[in-house]
């Protein structure tokens, strides 16, 4: 099949071009439509308690506070008179804005709790009439200084109108850094202008592909703008990765002799084969994500998926088309310095595999107690769902969020909100009361006058452990007679969020194993190198997500990389998982196609293992260096999970190239020896049939080779 697509591009290598340029077109068109349509959301499970409770709220009680107004007096309290009549001018224009419902506010209730310790801020709340109101006009209209108060917007939808622009101009700053390093780096790593532009053109086409596909699933479910991110990263790190490998084995095909027909069949024949493999393995990783509720790592899913398997058409495609085009021109614009194209072969690589194999405890011990020692900090983990504290500190909606939790201790906006399902007598509204009250941990609890919402104030953080417990001992109390008690809130959402994921997670574990085991059997026709490399990518993984506890929930780097330490986002850590798992799956078909390929060929396991090495060790360290400057250009970013996501993939990426690819992996297959390659005779059989791995086949009269 591959020396068929090979043939394909050779042959029509200018009409498949041609074609490219019009779907690109069409791509780019309706991609750039895609960023209107994205949510800043998504963090929460539709069918948990806590979502039913807040639609219940929205639906029939007029909805919980979307936006806070933190109304600073300019100078003395906000109950000065000049102070105080701004106040209550700017309350009645925001009753008075069809925009809002439920306006609540400190100038014309003079409620104690909306009014801060001491006594400079003031708080109004409102409910938005539509969830899809414009924010950013809201904010331009009301906030801003008077000169007797200063107006700052917070609340759930303020912070999802400044995540939504924080993230628009980090992926602006992100891009600007990496592309230019990215190119520079290129050229060094290619020898040459022309080809390192190569891997941008498939990148480009990965990323407005993509652009295009979460333009059309916007348009039909929520799909998370965090999607965004993923694409121009994953997307240009793939298109490295794949055009390296691709353009490498051209260069070797064209330093045997052979013509740039020829030389292109061959490559897409051999390296066509293990991208296709390395693609269909890390878009098996990210559909895991589709077994979750939330819809912030489904997005992930939608835009991992599709950039993997955009990027690998164009790596099978239009890559070996342009080479078909360029030929020996592929070299042009040489560096001054190399007299000719840069060679795969790494003498550094094969010494550091011949030493493995020789003193594997001595090389492989140190290396497994780094990677333990770094995983250490994961046994101390706490889980957190986003808030405004993932912003900048200047960022509006920040401040107000500071403001509610330094100022504002009687907030009863971040109180366990429960909602029945039905009306409630008085006497049973007042025995429900006092139940509520007696669980520890309880500060207060507010009933509505119908006794349909309650108030519950905690003395606790509301996204903290124990404040968790509290909604864990509210819920085990009995609800009011004839109605059933939705608990809500953000601790309720927290514990919920978290639930969602842990329950889904052996699932989700379990298929990645099984379908991962499942292909690396079919590539390689053993059942010991899948088992190996799972152990090998979980350590490596640990250890990644080990550092990322240490610096974004201790805080290590936090003056560096400027971010407020908290708990560690589920949803973003089990991400982070996936991605970095399918890269490193990547990494491992890459190195073990050359390692099959020398064992195919009659060399002894250890001779082969050099070889294999020696010939992946240096385009495997190289792709792993570029993609790694693509995400952590995301450590720019002003959104602390987003800074997360970058540092844990690129670090992930490089103790993968590093550490398990460069010395465990050779110290893996030196222990195991000639059963490296061992499976049970039925196993034997049924790869002999199915499997997609090209050794020798001398009794079907033809060499079939691995990439």
């Amino acid at each position: 099949m591959f020396a068929r697509i090979g043939r394909f591009a050779a042959d029509h290598a200018r009409a498949v071009l041609a074609v490219t340029l019009l779907v690109l077109a069409g791509a780019g068109a309706l991609g750039f439509t895609a960023f209107g349509k994205l949510q800043a959301e998504g963090f929460t499970d539709p069918a948990a308690e806590s979502t039913r409770a807040a639609d219940l709220i929205d639906t029939r009680h007029g909805g919980s506070a979307d936006l806070v107004f933190l109304v600073t007096a300019g100078t003395g309290t906000v109950d000065d008179p000049a102070a105080h009549r701004a106040g209550t001018d700017l309350t009645t224009r925001l009753a008075a804005d069809p925009t809002f419902t439920g306006v609540t506010s400190y100038f014309q209730t003079g409620v104690p709790a909306l009014r801060s310790d001491d006594g400079t801020q003031a708080l109004i709340a409102a409910h938005l009439a539509d969830e899809d109101a414009p924010v950013d006009e809201i904010a331009a209209s009301y906030t801003g200084g008077t000169g007797a108060i200063t107006v700052d917007l917070g609340g759930r939808a303020a912070v999802g109108q400044d995540v939504n622009e924080q993230v628009g101009r980090d992926l602006l700053v992100a891009e600007s850094i990496a592309v230019p390093v990215i190119l520079v780096l290129l050229v060094l790593v290619f020898g040459s202008v022309v080809a390192a532009l190569l891997p941008l053109a498939i990148g480009g086409i990965a990323i407005l592909g993509t652009f295009a596909e979460l333009s059309v699933l916007g348009s039909l479910t929520d799909v998370s703008v965090f999607a965004v991110n993923l694409t121009t990263g994953l997307g240009l790190g793939l298109a490295i990765d794949y055009a390296l490998l691709m353009v490498s084995r051209f260069r070797e095909q064209l330093a045997t002799g052979a013509g740039t027909r020829d030389a292109v069949i061959r490559t897409v024949e051999t390296a066509g084969r293990t991208i296709t493999f390395g693609a269909v393995t890390v878009a098996v990783a990210l559909s895991a994500l589709l077994l979750f509720p939330q819809y912030f790592l489904r997005s992930f899913a939608y835009a991992g998926i599709g950039v993997v398997l955009i990027a690998m058409l164009a790596a099978l495609f239009v890559l070996p088309a342009l080479l078909a085009v360029l030929g020996p021109r592929v070299n042009a614009g040489r560096l001054p310095w190399r007299k000719s194209a840069p060679t795969t072969v790494s003498s550094f690589w094969g010494r550091v595999a011949r030493t493995a194999g020789r003193r594997p405890w001595l090389v492989g011990a140190p290396a497994v107690l780094v990677l333990v020692l770094a995983a250490a900090p994961l046994l101390r983990v706490d889980f957190g769902t986003p808030d405004d504290r993932v912003l900048p500190t200047t960022a509006s909606s920040r401040i107000a969020g500071d403001a509610l939790r330094d100022e504002f201790p009687g907030d009863a906006s971040r109180a366990i909100q429960i909602v029945t399902t039905g009306p409630v007598g008085e006497a049973d509204t007042a025995a429900y009361t006092q139940r509520l009250a007696a669980v520890p941990g309880v500060a207060d609890v507010v009933p509505s006058a119908q006794g349909q919402r309650y108030a519950v104030v905690t003395e606790e953080e509301s996204r903290s452990e124990s404040a968790q417990r509290v909604v864990e001992d509210v819920r085990a109390l009995p609800a009011p007679p004839g109605v059933q008690a939705l608990v809500g809130g953000d601790a309720a959402v927290l514990l919920d969020s978290t639930g969602s994921i842990t329950d889904r997670l052996p699932l989700a574990l379990g298929l990645i194993a099984l379908t991962t085991f499942v292909l690396l059997f079919l590539f390689t026709g053993s059942v010991l190198q899948p088992l190996r490399a799972l152990v090998f990518n979980v350590l490596g993984l640990s250890a990644t997500l080990g550092v990322m506890v240490l610096i974004f929930q201790d805080g290590a780097l936090s003056w560096l990389l400027g971010f407020t330490p908290l708990p560690l986002d589920t949803s973003m850590l089990m991400l982070l998982f996936c991605i970095a798992f399918g890269l490193s799956m990547d990494y491992e078909v890459f190195v073990l196609s050359r390692i099959k390929e020398a064992h195919d060929r009659g060399l002894g396991n250890r001779e082969a293992v050099v070889d294999g090495l020696s010939r992946t060790g240096r385009i495997v360290s190289m792709a792993a260096v570029l993609l790694a400057v693509s995400f952590f250009a995301f450590g720019t970013s002003g959104v602390s999970f987003i800074q997360m996501f970058g540092l844990g993939s690129g670090l992930a990426i490089l103790i993968d190239a590093t550490i398990i690819r460069g010395l465990l992996v050779p110290v893996g297959l030196r222990l195991l020896g000639d059963k490296a390659w061992w499976a049970p005779a039925p196993l034997r059989r049924l790869h002999e049939r199915l499997g997609v791995s090209e050794a020798p086949a001398a009794r079907h009269g033809r060499t079939r080779v691995s990439a």
